[in-house]
């Protein structure tokens, strides 16, 4: 029988394992590299602990996602919280569409929200029907959070709107909240079954948007200027999210040509074809003054400015789906070790003593889990 030991510090063995390459971290979960990619460790934000803290494992930090490392603690009260900061964001964008004309309809995060709290009040009550009544009611209307979110997604996709990463994450957030519910009601199963359901959705949609953020020429992100930001390696990563049998080697050999047309592309030998078909996620004509002769000069130089921060989006979009994918795999190992979602939340280390200056748990199988 597979045994679980919580603890606050990395264990040598799981630090040496990452440093050598014989383990790899994947959203909330450190897994063999080799064979059937088993889990040696479920990672856990420690409760009250800062994004900017999470620097225990080193590409933590550098992709961070607003999704915490395990859907244990991914509560409603969490949710909620997360909801919040994303309309803040929506509302910093909103002062920017203003100049094109565009709002941003926030109406439906109130709904969000009221399913939320109903779901909160819902596992507050003592009755057990009227638990799980209310409980189908916070369900239903994350059910239809989902489909109106997923409509916005797609919509933006066609403009290929800065808003995407924004309603993806709201999607994310909408998939999580009804899996908590079917968790409380210990449907362990129907909540697997709607984190897969969301993962497919959201991972396409990641895809189309990774595609139009790369740009027509990915090899901007390969300028000169950027390479004490975005190395090789790092667009390498991006694509290998997209297809994983792709190496370092393999994307250069993607790039080769790009990178020598890249200047042609962005000046006016080519007509500006770079800059001509930039996405407004990226960029705004109108956000741009030019002159008499125009503003596409003007144009390429605020896109390069702002290439760095699109690379952010993108690593935080791949870093949010592996956090998504490995709920999943937590709920599968869940099964498997033959116990509850609660008690599962439960383990906890026996000294807690010095939690106050950890920002993981780890969560170490006696044996490798397959999951």
């Amino acid at each position: 029988m597979i045994t679980i030991t919580p603890t606050l510090d990395i264990p040598p063995e799981i630090a040496e394992g990452l440093a050598n390459g014989i383990y790899y971290r994947t959203g909330g979960v450190i897994r063999e590299v080799f064979g059937k990619k088993n889990i040696v460790t479920w990672l856990r934000d420690v409760p009250n602990t800062s994004v900017n803290n999470l620097l225990t494992l080193g590409d933590i930090a550098s992709s961070a996602s607003i999704l915490n490392l395990g859907i244990s603690v991914m509560g409603f009260a969490a949710v909620l919280h997360k909801l919040k900061d994303l309309e803040d964001r929506l509302q910093k964008i909103q002062k920017t569409l203003e100049k094109i004309d565009r709002k941003i309809d926030l109406g439906f995060y109130a709904n969000f929200r009221a399913a939320l709290d109903l779901a909160t009040n819902a596992f507050s009550m003592n009755q057990l029907e009227t638990r799980k009544n209310m409980a189908i009611q916070a369900i239903n209307r994350l059910l239809e959070a989902e489909h109106i979110y997923l409509d916005y997604i797609d919509k933006e996709l066609e403009l290929c709107s800065k808003l995407v990463h924004e309603y993806l994450l709201t999607l994310s957030l909408a998939y999580i909240a009804e899996a908590r519910c079917h968790l409380e009601l210990e449907e362990s199963d129907v909540a697997l079954q709607r984190l897969e359901a969301g993962s497919k959705v959201i991972s396409n949609r990641i895809r189309k948007y990774l595609d139009i953020l790369l740009t027509s020429n990915p090899a901007a992100y390969l300028h000169p200027k950027f390479k004490n930001e975005i190395g090789l390696s790092k667009l390498t990563n991006v694509y290998r999210w997209i297809d994983p049998s792709l190496d370092a080697a393999a994307v250069f050999e993607m790039q080769r040509d790009n990178i020598f047309s890249l200047k042609k592309d962005q000046s006016i030998e080519s007509g500006y074809q770079w800059v001509n078909k930039l996405p407004q996620a990226i960029v705004y004509e109108s956000e741009v003054q030019g002159s008499m002769w125009g503003n596409r000069e003007e144009m390429k130089t605020e896109a390069m400015n702002r290439l760095p921060q699109v690379f952010s989006t993108m690593e935080s979009m791949i870093e949010s789906i592996q956090r998504f994918e490995a709920y999943q795999s937590e709920l599968k190992a869940i099964s498997k070790l033959g116990i509850t979602f609660r008690e599962w939340t439960l383990l906890a280390p026996v000294d807690k003593q010095h939690s106050e200056n950890k920002d993981l748990m780890y969560l170490i199988p006696s044996a490798p889990v397959e999951a």
